[in-house]
């Protein structure tokens, strides 16, 4: 179980999304509007998760996901939007969102996108890890050859 929190600036999409998380077998430990107060009372839950809408995707919005990053750098960002364009998702993804959350939310659809997203980044750390160490198999065949 994932604790996560939401930050919606409409209450109705904050209890639905609550239900669907809730459902999905994660603990959402917060939730609130994206005032400045709000954001920083919710990094201080340390969640794993945040599903964050930051209405018009403009540079103030991306600000919030850049403070969010700085703030909570091992959470998974999901940006929460009724519009995603490509530009969005490119923009997005650059500013370090892992995920994306359609509005209306469909609960098969919003967990499986968490769930794709953290096997996905799973894969990628396992990679990484097998990256930077040297397999027995080779270490072996060195010490063989010397």
């Amino acid at each position: 179980m994932l604790k996560a929190v939401i930050l919606d600036g409409n209450a109705i999409a904050r209890n639905l999304l609550t239900s669907v998380l809730t459902s999905g077998g994660h603990e959402v430990v917060g939730d609130s509007n994206i005032a400045p107060a709000s954001l920083t009372k919710m990094v201080r839950l340390r969640p794993q998760i945040v599903c964050i809408d930051i209405g018009d995707a403009n540079d103030e919005g991306f600000a919030l996901i850049d403070q969010l990053r700085k703030d909570l750098p091992k959470s998974l960002i999901f940006l929460v939007s009724s519009k995603i364009d490509a530009n969005t998702l490119q923009t997005a993804q650059q500013r370090g969102v892992h995920g994306f959350i359609v509005k209306p939310f469909n609960s098969v659809a919003v967990l499986s996108s968490i769930r794709n997203t953290i096997i996905r980044i799973a894969k990628q750390q396992r990679a990484a890890q097998e990256a930077a160490t040297p397999s027995s198999d080779a270490s072996g065949a060195e010490s063989a050859a010397g």
